[in-house]
């Protein structure tokens, strides 16, 4: 959308229409009431509140120690400091495995707190968790291909969906959006099936690591901004945020240490 043709709040049928005009979605993480208002002012349709959290702030080495309380502090912030993108938050790992009672207790929470719409890992298992959530009016989105949540089970970050595991996520994609899901991520699949899946679907596909043929690409914003030395192959670094970053503090330590700041400029003399 550009800024001439945003809606005040980025809504379901908002997304639909996008697919339906041939018009890029975005989409990128946000966790805090610092970046989340930032990246609305960049115009992104949606911010997914995700359990990349996890990564990215709480210093984990993987999504799989976040809780349900984490999540609700981020969607919160999020939600608090933003009034345009549609927020989707992550079910964390170990809150909706367990059947559709334990999805909606979680989604629910999650809803509470701030979010617009859900978003979980798997296929066709997570059919009747879906159709409970959307019966009880709570939007989701559903996620294929490389789920991190699962990242034990599937030998760490690989591509899927190559040769015949293809057939499964065909399944896994059809089942998803006939359950009721109103959008799909597609995370490192191949271009040629990613683009195959979006034509079929009815509803919109969000790609990461899935090439440029889904209707909409999602990135972890501190992947995109460049704030850490390392990023996965997929991702573009529009930025290089954590440099400048490092640079500024190392100028103020400086500046400090050397006695220039604080200057006249920056305090009353009485």
């Amino acid at each position: 959308m550009t800024s001439t043709d945003q809606p005040r709040r980025v809504r379901l049928h908002h997304l639909q229409q996008a697919k339906e005009d041939r018009r890029p979605l975005t989409m990128l993480t946000a966790y805090d009431a610092l970046i989340a208002p930032i990246l609305e002012a960049a115009g992104v349709d949606m911010l997914l509140v995700g359990d990349s959290l996890g990564n990215v702030t709480l210093g984990f080495d993987s999504t799989l120690k976040v809780t349900v309380d984490d999540m609700e502090r981020a969607v919160g912030a999020v939600a608090r400091s933003t009034s345009r993108p549609l927020i989707v938050a992550d079910l964390p790992f170990g809150s909706y495995e367990t059947g559709p009672q334990a999805a909606f207790q979680t989604a629910a929470r999650l809803m509470r707190a701030g979010a617009h719409a859900v978003k979980l890992e798997g296929g066709t298992e997570r059919v009747p968790a879906i159709e409970m959530l959307v019966a009880g009016g709570i939007p989701v989105m559903g996620h294929i291909g490389y789920t991190p949540q699962s990242e034990h089970a599937l030998g760490g970050p690989r591509l899927q969906g190559r040769g015949s595991e293809g057939e499964r996520l065909w399944a896994d994609a059809l089942a998803l959006q006939d359950a009721g899901a109103f959008g799909i991520v597609l995370e490192m699949v191949p271009a040629q099936l990613a683009k195959e899946i979006t034509k079929a679907l009815k509803v919109p596909t969000i790609g990461i690591g899935a090439g440029p043929r889904c209707d909409g690409q999602v990135l972890v914003w501190s992947d995109m901004a460049g704030m850490t030395e390392w990023t996965p192959s997929f991702v573009r670094r529009f930025g290089e945020l954590g440099a400048q970053l490092q640079r500024a503090a190392a100028e103020y330590v400086g500046a400090v240490r050397q006695g220039s700041f604080p200057g006249p400029d920056n305090y009353r003399v009485e």
